[in-house]
């Protein structure tokens, strides 16, 4: 090698172990990207399916539907699509947050905008990491029980930096 490449490969040496410490980083749960979701009423949802779907909610489903009963703060008769939203969501949170505990018949669908007005507030999921749903009502969401522990890639970084360093002056110096 001659003196520039060497001087070269020297000056590329921190984007290669940066590189390698993010490749660590991935492999113990990369970064968290977290995010609530809400499971509504679509838009276009016919009237009728929806009084159907908050029926059957109630009943079979097993929400908690006393907020959206007269008296509760998300009651207003007016407004199917929000006693419907709040009804929805409730039984997507029970239900492991998946595809199918938020359908309804095709009337309903996953939002990360917050429904809640006034005194109506919406009980939120958290979150998405990876891509993943995990959780239901948590705020810390993880792939695991240590997801949010980045002690091994430190430990990755420790083991791998001196031996790395050393052969790179090995080179460097003497060839």
């Amino acid at each position: 090698m001659s003196l520039s490449s060497n001087f070269i490969f020297f000056l590329l040496l921190p984007l290669i172990f940066h590189a390698f410490l993010l490749v660590v980083r991935a492999q113990n749960g990369g970064v968290v990207v977290s995010q609530q979701l809400w499971c509504v009423a679509k838009n276009n949802a016919e009237d009728a399916a929806l009084q159907g779907a908050l029926a059957w909610a109630c009943g079979q489903g097993g929400v908690d539907c006393s907020p959206i009963q007269q008296g509760g703060p998300c009651y207003d008769p007016s407004d199917i699509q929000q006693m419907a939203s709040y009804a929805f969501n409730d039984y997507y949170l029970k239900h492991g947050m998946t595809d199918d505990s938020c359908n309804f018949d095709n009337s309903a669908a996953v939002t990360s905008l917050n429904p809640s007005r006034g005194s109506c507030k919406f009980p939120a999921s958290s979150a998405v990491k990876n891509g993943n749903n995990a959780g239901s009502t948590a705020t810390t969401v993880g792939m695991g029980t240590n997801s949010a522990d980045f002690s091994g890639c430190r430990h990755m970084a420790r083991a791998w930096f001196w031996p790395f360093i050393t052969i790179h002056f090995f080179f460097v110096c003497i060839i």
